[in-house]
C-alpha cells in the first residue's frame, strides 16, 4: 500500500469516538450525538473551491438531513479560527470540527488521512444511532460527491433497511 492510498472504514464497523474543537472554546464529541444518525463529512480544506461548494450544498440540504433525524458534522485539518471565518463567510449552520492537533488524528482513525498533503480525503460516513457506520464513501478529492448518497443512506436507516446489504448510488 502506498502512502497515498487510504482505506476508509467500511459499513458495519463501529465508528471511532472522538472529541474535537468546534469553536475556540467548545468541544464536540461523537458520543454526544449518540441516539441519532450522524453524517461525518471529511473534506480537505476550508477555502478550496470544491470544499466550499460541497459545504454550501450540505448547508442547503441541512433541512432534509434534519428531517431524517441526522446531525451533520464537517471535519478538516484546518484550525478553529479558519473554520470560524469559513463558516461565517459561507453562512454554514452546522459544526466544522478542527482535526488540527495532532494533525489528522481523527482522519487517520477513519482511514482517510492524506499524509503527503496534511489533509483528509473527501470522505463521507453515515453513522447510525448506536454508533455503527452504515455507509461510507470516498470521492476523488477534486469532485463534489453531492448529497444523494447521504440521503439514500439516511432513508435506508429511517426505513430500517440494512444499507450494508444494498447498493447505494
Amino acid at each position: 500500500m502506498s502512502a497515498f492510498q487510504t482505506t476508509a472504514l467500511p459499513a458495519g464497523e463501529v465508528a471511532p469516538d472522538f472529541t474535537l474543537p468546534a469553536t475556540p472554546d467548545q468541544m464536540l464529541a461523537l458520543s454526544d450525538l449518540r441516539g441519532q444518525p450522524v453524517i461525518l463529512a471529511f473534506y480537505p480544506a476550508d477555502w478550496s473551491p470544491v470544499c466550499g461548494d460541497q459545504m454550501v450544498l450540505y448547508n442547503q440540504v441541512l433541512p432534509e438531513f434534519r428531517h431524517l433525524g441526522a446531525h451533520l458534522v464537517g471535519i478538516s485539518t484546518d484550525g478553529v479560527w479558519c473554520h470560524a471565518a469559513f463558516a461565517h463567510d459561507r453562512g454554514l449552520h452546522f459544526p466544522l470540527l478542527a482535526d488540527f492537533e495532532p494533525k489528522g488524528e481523527i482522519a487517520r482513525r477513519y482511514g482517510v488521512y492524506r499524509p503527503h498533503e496534511g489533509t483528509s480525503e473527501r470522505a463521507l460516513f453515515v453513522i447510525d444511532a448506536e454508533g455503527v457506520i452504515r455507509w461510507s464513501y470516498v470521492s476523488p478529492v477534486g469532485l463534489n460527491p453531492g448529497a444523494d448518497g447521504i440521503l439514500d443512506a439516511l432513508e435506508s436507516l429511517a426505513g430500517k433497511r440494512d444499507v450494508t446489504k444494498e447498493a447505494v448510488s
